[in-house]
């Protein structure tokens, strides 16, 4: 009877302790936008995510999640909705998500190695483009809507010089002499065969893709601007979250990479070499994102 009463105390002892360790376990939950199935996204981002909720685990139990939202929008209205903590994203998509206050920027993101990029404006060496006066009154190729460096920063850049961008739906369409028409592509290397073949005057891409042209390519083009450095991507905070729990995820993801487990998963993670304070803080961050994009 002794023995029963022991072992029933055990149990519910044990009941007791998982019962507290469920109610204490909360979740961090990783927001990335993508067209693609939940099932799909969350292997590609499921370290980085499980290594984040470990890292956070004092003393609240953390569970890592990841949340898929096909467009920027969603990603917004799960933010307010509590349903995603954090998010990383390229400079539009994230002045988009937070311009209306779901969530304020965090950190930069080295992304394939690099904190900064910018955009490259170039024409065929025979026969194109000589300098940027020459684009008014021709078609030009940029990437995708969604592209920073594709689309924005070389559309701002043109526009800053006193040129008016017009989106054209096809190579036949007429282009008027005051204006710069352009069509997206939809990928860098269409943009430099569009260019190297003539059928439009110029191009743009970021200066990570013209650099990974191939000699020959390369050899054939001239470059006729580039826009100024822009940070490529960051990691953005719901605005409503614990601000203990911003501090730790901050540190958690600063000191990442001097962990060799978790320089291992930032290597998979799109090559991120590291995340840091982006140069004069998240203010300074608000303040570029609307200089940029605002006026879009």
């Amino acid at each position: 009877m002794l023995k029963k009463s022991i072992c029933a105390a055990v149990l519910l002892t044990i009941f007791i302790f998982a019962e507290r360790a469920a109610s204490q376990t909360k979740t961090i939950a990783l927001g990335v936008i993508s067209k693609r199935s939940q099932a799909e996204v969350e292997p590609q981002y499921r370290d980085f995510v499980r290594y984040v909720a470990r890292k956070l685990t004092t003393p609240a139990r953390f569970e890592g999640r990841v949340v898929t939202a096909p467009t920027v929008y969603q990603l917004e209205k799960l933010l307010e909705q509590d349903k995603v903590d954090f998010y990383m994203e390229s400079p539009y998509p994230t002045y988009l998500i937070n311009r209306d206050g779901a969530a304020i920027p965090l950190l930069r993101r080295w992304k394939y190695g690099s904190p900064e990029y910018r955009a490259v404006l170039f024409a065929k060496k025979d026969g194109g483009a000589r300098d940027l006066g020459d684009l008014r009154g021709a078609l030009i190729a940029l990437e995708d809507p969604g592209s920073t460096s594709g689309y924005f920063l070389p559309k701002v850049f043109l526009a800053g010089k006193g040129m008016k961008l017009s989106e054209k739906t096809s190579l036949d369409t007429v282009v008027g002499p005051n204006e710069v028409g352009y069509i997206f592509a939809y990928s860098a290397p269409k943009i430099a065969d569009m260019v190297l073949t003539r059928r439009v005057a110029a191009g743009a891409f970021s200066n990570e893709d013209f650099d990974r042209l191939d000699a020959k390519k390369k050899a054939d083009l001239i470059i006729l601007g580039e826009t100024e450095n822009f940070p490529r991507h960051f990691v953005s905070v719901r605005k409503e979250m614990d601000p203990q729990l911003v501090d730790r995820l901050q540190e958690v993801l600063v000191s990442m990479h001097q962990d060799p487990e978790g320089r291992a998963i930032l290597d998979r993670l799109e090559n991120t070499t590291r995340f840091d304070v982006a140069p004069g803080g998240e203010q300074a961050v608000r303040f570029k994102l609307q200089e940029v994009f605002g006026l879009q």
